[in-house]
């Protein structure tokens, strides 16, 4: 990939500050406050399944990407359906698919791209077309962008991996790999024959006058490999077998090259072919990260001595040199490091930070905490407005973290930047204001699909993350599956986690800005962790919560009382005889209203029973036992195997309620994702009352209105107490997922449901006057209900727990204009504040449901009859 690397000319003043090797933690809470017009802002995902001839149908990734001159094609390498993508990116907005170029014009069905790089009117593409591990062999293909031509055939010493064009556009350098076969014996190196580094001399214009030379990384024979001294001196692992990864030239013509199993970087003069410099990338010893697959989000695991194992690297500056740790056989540092390429010592190390800022936005794939956590490995660096930049990506959280590097040895994070899964080749395009991300990992039969990011840069704030924890005062999160308000504090919300997680009860301010995950409490049972899937939880007024489990099979369902110490104090299965042909798909959703001996738990069922033909939604009252039912029907699911079902349910201010309705589509196949609104009236015990629902409003437009792959699992709604709607997504613990957490604020409940506000408790008139059944008398916490859980920060950062008590102060209907004021605030809790104009409500009201409901795919939307 063609790294260009130029002077940083100014400095990024950032709030968000990594230290150098001794790390400085970020604040979450405060998140980058740099100067307008400083930020990425996504604007475009790209399925690449859409560029290919089978459609929907083909395997086929975007692994690396280069892009045209001009920078408007965008060219990537399809390893898995052996081919060259091209992609028109002249509106970043609206990515066109220019169509492929099979590997089979170029030469053999079974030839394998690794890399492609631009270089004027033509494109480098580097094929594998090794018939063993033992007999590697590669060519270098030069074609012409325009009619897609092969010009020009360069036979290689063995398999390619990464290629690099100096910026004077006189070298191109590519890594010779020849990569070991993990099947081999233990999988270990060494593995003959060793890799090497080709240089093509791009002397002239034309192609076929161009030369290659090799520079040998060994000495002996192809056989018999031997270590040059000046690697074994540099302390590499099996100096005999280098396998060279990843190269990046400087404006000097330095070559720089990761040896990754090696653990080391090696350093190339390209106009004489000298290796100038050898050095070790070292280990380092990481305090407070999650190093266990257990299901638990506890970053207060150790690791000692070890080996970064740097994949990609890049220049910054022309000396220093950073690389992202991703790590192979014995290694992965879970974090990047800047080295002085002067005398190869750590300049800066991120430490356990990378691990931690994804801990801290819903990143973390806990599935491979046991190995190695995030897996940086796409990296580069590039200068946007005069400030250099570094893209680090994660392959296996599915993000890349931008920081500004003015001071190369003193990093400063800048902000978060989503992708979709296995973020591999990351492509500054700084001449347009632009920033590509290609991400491989291509499973259809999961909804995940490869695709191409775009982002744009000059936005005046970050968009993501919308829900965050302070990386200082760690609360780690993911897998949000249902949202409550807090009864006592209307600028607060709780959550909760599902299965994916041991079970915990999140506590989030929306007064800051992203939302703050505060504080977490653990759900106990029997004295230890509560096995139990919850996917629905509300407060109650007299303190404690319900929550809905939702059990493998239909007799496993079953309400639970947690107290405010997070103890399950009663489990209530729902009746066998309306639940038990339930395979799964069970409680969903649950809400709560009135107490004491009036109270009462309304809940749903995500699905039909087998022998129904509408969702039941239920009504249990515990002072007598009773079990009440209703009968919702749900939207046409349509004819592709997609189903529909319910994935939450909350009381609005006006005692109605509202449901998330939503398919089981992703990405662009998305269709229903909305919120429903209807009276739940008088039912009769043993009968089944059916519902009469009202559209409220199309959710659609919040998901798409930051351009990434649309989330299927929209699961959490809640009223908070200040009267705004809130949703969020559960983004499936970042398993078979790009991990994405949307979270974001609909409008105000009287917008978003067009219902007047019923008076709070402080407003409620003397029991006299009320009449009897009244709703407001229902809601009202008694005195003894002010006393709330105390929720749990992470047990290794400093643990001084937020105060969840009640506010002080009286609790008022908002005036009309602190009313129209957070209309205005609200814009920024979505998270996407530069996309939208007016609150998704009042797009809802002023335009008419009809109008908001288009889908800005011009899909049929089932939700208009």
């Amino acid at each position: 990939m063609n790294r260009v690397v130029k002077k940083s000319a100014g400095i990024l003043a950032a709030a968000i500050v990594v230290g150098a090797v001794g790390v400085t933690p970020l604040t979450m809470a405060g998140v980058a406050t740099a100067d307008a017009g400083s930020y990425f802002e996504r604007t475009a995902t790209y399925p690449v399944y859409q560029n290919h001839p089978d459609g929907a149908a083909a395997e086929t990734a975007a692994e690396i990407s280069t892009v045209s001159e001009d920078g408007k094609t965008l060219i990537y390498s399809d390893a898995l359906a052996r081919q060259v993508g091209f992609v028109d990116i002249s509106d970043p907005a609206a990515p066109k698919g220019l169509g492929t170029l099979p590997l089979h014009q170029l030469g053999s069905p079974e030839d394998e791209p690794t890399s492609v790089a631009a270089y004027g009117e033509y494109v480098f593409v580097v094929v594998n077309t090794s018939e063993s591990y033992s007999n590697p062999s590669g060519r270098v293909d030069v074609v012409r962008i325009a009619d897609r031509t092969l010009v020009h055939s360069i036979e290689l010493t063995g398999q390619p991996d990464s290629i690099a064009i100096s910026e004077d556009g006189a070298y191109a350098a590519i890594a010779i790999e020849n990569e070991r076969d993990e099947d081999a014996g233990d999988g270990g190196l060494p593995q003959a024959p060793a890799g090497a580094i080709e240089i093509l001399d791009l002397a002239g214009e034309n192609p076929e006058a161009w030369s290659i030379r090799e520079v040998p990384l060994t000495s002996g024979t192809r056989e018999d490999p031997v270590a040059l001294p000046m690697l074994i001196d540099a302390g590499f692992d099996t100096p005999q077998d280098p396998e060279p990864e990843y190269v990046t030239i400087n404006a000097k013509n330095q070559l720089a090259v990761t040896l990754q199993e090696n653990n080391g970087v090696v350093l190339i003069d390209l106009p004489s072919g000298e290796i100038v410099n050898a050095f070790s990338a070292g280990s380092v010893d990481l305090e407070n990260i999650d190093i266990e697959e257990d299901g638990k989000l506890d970053p207060t695991g150790s690791l000692k001595d070890v080996p970064r194992e740097p994949d990609a690297i890049g220049w910054i500056q022309d000396r220093y040199l950073a690389t992202a740790n991703e790590g192979d056989w014995k290694g992965g540092s879970r974090g990047f490091t800047i080295f002085d390429s002067e005398t190869g010592e750590v300049a800066w190390d991120a430490g356990n930070t990378f691990e931690r800022l994804a801990l801290s936005q819903g990143l973390f794939p806990e599935k491979r905490a046991g190995k190695k956590g995030t897996e940086p490995e796409g990296l580069a660096i590039d200068n946007f407005n005069g400030v250099d930049y570094a893209f680090v990506a994660s392959e296996r959280g599915n993000f890349v973290a931008v920081y500004e590097l003015s001071d190369p040895t003193n990093p400063e994070y800048v902000q978060t930047l989503p992708t979709t899964n296995g973020p591999e080749g990351i492509l500054p395009i700084p001449g347009r204001d632009l920033l590509a991300v290609a991400s491989e990992t291509d499973e259809a039969d999961k909804g995940v699909r490869s695709s191409l990011t775009l982002f744009s840069f000059g936005a005046a704030e970050a968009e993501f993350p919308a829900l965050a924890s302070s990386t200082e005062n760690l609360v780690p999160f993911g897998a949000l599956s249902g949202l409550s308000g807090n009864i006592d504090d209307p600028e607060k919300l709780y959550a909760v986690s599902d299965s994916a997680y041991e079970p915990r009860i999140y506590s989030i301010d929306i007064s800051q800005k992203p939302a703050l995950i505060e504080s977490s409490l653990p759900v106990t049972q029997d004295g230890g962790p509560a096995e139990l899937d919850f996917e629905g939880i509300a407060a109650r007024a007299e303190g404690g919560f319900w929550a809905a489990h939702e059990g493998e099979e239909g007799i496993g369902n079953a309400l639970v009382l947690i107290d405010e110490a997070g103890a399950v104090t009663k489990a209530v299965p729902l009746p066998p005889e309306v639940v038990g042909e339930l395979g799964g798909q069970g409680l969903e959703g649950v809400s709560v209203r009135g107490q004491g001996s009036d109270e009462e738990v309304i809940f749903t069922l995500q699905r039909e029973v087998p022998s129904e033909d509408f969702v039941r939604i239920g009504k249990y009252v515990p002072e007598s036992g009773e079990f009440t039912w209703y009968g919702y029907q749900l939207e046409p699911a349509g004819e592709d195997g997609s189903w529909n079902g319910l994935s939450e349910i909350t009381e609005l201010p006006d005692g109605s309620f509202a449901v998330i309705e939503r398919d089981k589509r992703i990405g662009e196949n998305a269709q229903l994702k909305a919120l429903y609104k209807f009276e739940l009236p008088d039912g009769a015990a043993g009968e089944v009352t059916m519902l009469e629902k009202e559209l409220a409003v199309d959710v659609l437009p919040t998901l798409e209105a930051t351009n990434g792959r649309t989330q299927e699992k929209l699961e959490g709604l809640a009223v908070a107490g200040n009267g705004d709607v809130y949703i969020v997504t559960d983004n499936d613990a970042v398993d078979d997922a790009s991990g994405e957490t949307v979270f974001a604020n609909l409008g105000t409940a009287e917008e978003v449901f067009g219902i007047t506000e019923r008076p709070v408790a402080s407003q409620v008139p003397e029991e006299t006057d009320v009449p009897e059944g009244s709703p407001s008398t229902e809601a009202s916490p008694t005195a003894e209900a002010t006393q709330r859980p105390d929720m749990e920060e992470s047990p290794n950062v400093d643990t001084t727990e937020p105060e969840l008590e009640p506010s002080s102060e009286p609790t008022v209907e908002p005036s009309e204009e602190s009313s129209e004021q957070r209309k205005i605030e609200r814009l920024a809790d979505t998270g996407a504040n530069s996309l939208w104009l007016i609150p998704v409500g009042l797009v809802a009201t002023g335009l008419g449901i009809a109008a908001a409901m288009k889908n800005s795919r011009a899909r049929r939307n089932p939700l208009e009859k």
